[in-house]
């Protein structure tokens, strides 16, 4: 590249856009729009030092995302600049080359990325240009919140309480999309999309996926309404029932920062004012949002939490190295049907409700005795909304190993969870249609049904549906036996 004289041509600003895949609501790109021109430039991180390498369901995601945001942009008459590498090359590179006034984008919370941000923004000083970095993809820094002794949090109740209020504050600030101004004198090239081969061929599993997600702003804008419309008015208890649309399906929108916290705590919150019937539903959803900066604040605050446990008892933990019944569970092929629901939803849509997140994981980690980072890595690879500090906040939250975890010995029962949170089979009936035909009684234990009730619905174990892969009393006395053998290896340390 070569640099653009600085006399002929006003100096741009450089936004580089991460996890905040928008235009509305957006720190990094309204700051860069007051300083003048701009160019926004999206990489595809690869190299030493740049994360974990996205999942297949994410990187789906991340084709759509950044299509439709191409297209808002081109609306402005900007170009988004892609590149596939290592941005601590790229930035500086393309910072020095079209003159750049200053670098901005915002801040992500993970180890990695934090001596990542620190490389650029020494090599961009070594070239004296300016970076500086902004929240927006929090309601609060992990490192505004603290305890009374002034450390991190390790405990949600109080953490939230002490949140909240910060949360409520940085909310009302929230911006509007910034009239932007692109940099003609630069002619930069780009890289093509389809070229980064994110969406899947030969073949192509994503139709379920696109049948029921809509990636960009305007998705992600369209869903908060339909929320606000109808599930927010009965969230705190239809949240819990997997077979009806009652939770707000922003998860993935908010992993990609299609849509910013801002609006979403903040539309929660104007939800209340005006309907005071909302209150509880309103406050239960804020709490929903408020796990998620809890999340972001345990990896922050503890490096090591997405790979190991985070209790060091549960480090030693006597897991089972078993593939075949992994697979089977990943498959959705236990034979206990709300597991096999919630893995088949999973596969199907990239997304799983959260009732049943907790169902499967319970499953996978005590009757199975799989480490729960195997289970972690599956939803890695298979979820849109799938994000490092979620994903392992609630992987170990189920394990019992993690900071105001379950107990491990809080081990879900898969049928009496199915009755009573999907109590007409509805969500079951969806996702393994082989069971359809079942009366209600024995949809979620088919195994206990009379063998001539199963052959008139045309049910066949161990063909149509196969039998259990451990039985349940089973499964759960070993997972007991594996806790008592823990705390007797740590001297009855707390597990």
């Amino acid at each position: 590249m070569q640099a653009i004289p600085l006399n002929q041509s006003p100096r741009p600003s450089l936004v580089w856009l991460r996890d905040d895949l928008r235009l509305d609501d957006n720190p990094a790109l309204n700051a860069a729009a007051k300083e003048g021109p701009v160019v926004i430039i999206y990489i595809l991180e690869e190299g030493a030092g740049t994360g974990r390498p996205l999942g297949g369901a994410l990187k789906w995601w991340l084709h759509q995302s950044l299509k439709s945001l191409a297209s808002d942009l081109e609306a402005c008459d900007l170009k988004l600049l892609l590149r596939r590498g290592d941005p601590k090359t790229i930035i500086p590179q393309l910072a020095q080359a079209i003159g750049a006034k200053t670098v901005h984008w915002n801040r992500r919370y993970y180890a990695w990325s934090k001596l990542l941000d620190s490389a650029i923004k020494s090599k961009l000083n070594t070239i004296e240009i300016n970076a500086i970095s902004y929240k927006a993809n929090v309601l609060s820094e992990p490192w505004e919140v603290k305890t009374g002794a002034g450390g991190p949090f390790k405990v949600f109740t109080p953490f939230f309480k002490a949140a909240q209020p910060l949360c409520d504050t940085w909310a009302q600030e929230a911006i509007s999309t910034p009239k932007l101004f692109g940099f003609d004198a630069f002619d930069y090239p780009s890289e093509r999309l389809q070229d980064w081969a994110l969406h899947p061929s030969k073949p192509d599993w994503s139709g379920g996926l696109a049948h029921m997600w809509q990636p960009g702003e305007v998705g992600a804008q369209k869903r908060l309404e339909a929320f606000l419309d109808g599930p927010i008015k009965t969230y705190q208890s239809d949240r819990n029932v997997p077979g009806i649309d009652g939770t707000s399906l922003l998860s993935p929108h908010l992993r990609f920062g299609e849509i910013s916290i801002r609006r979403v705590w903040l539309a929660a919150r104007n939800a209340m004012a005006i309907d005071s019937t909302l209150t509880k539903d309103g406050q239960h959803f804020l709490s929903e949002l408020g796990w998620r900066e809890f999340s972001t604040h345990l990896i922050y605050h503890f490096e090591s939490f997405p790979d190991e446990s985070w209790k060091t008892p549960y480090r030693t933990f006597p897991w089972r190295h078993d593939p075949i019944t992994l697979r089977a569970w990943q498959r959705g092929q236990t034979g206990y049907p709300i597991v096999d629901a919630g893995m088949r939803q999973l596969y199907q849509t990239g997304w799983m409700h959260n009732r049943v997140r907790m169902i499967v994981a319970s499953f996978l980690i005590k009757h199975l005795l799989q480490d729960w980072r195997l289970g972690e890595e599956w939803f890695w690879d298979t979820l849109v909304d799938a994000d490092i500090a979620n994903n392992a906040a609630g992987w170990q939250w189920v394990a019992g190993s993690g900071a105001d975890a379950s107990p491990f010995f809080r081990i879900f029962n898969p049928m009496t969870q199915g009755e009573k949170f999907d109590p007409k089979g509805d969500y079951v009936r969806r996702f393994v249609p082989e069971l359809t035909k079942l009366p209600d009684a024995f949809i979620h234990r088919p195994f206990d049904a009379p063998k001539e009730l199963l052959q008139h619905y045309g049910v066949t174990l161990g063909q149509t549906y196969p039998h259990p892969i451990v039985d349940h009393d089973t499964g759960r006395k070993r997972a007991l036996a594996a806790l008592a053998s823990l705390k007797e290896q740590h001297n009855g340390e707390e597990a």
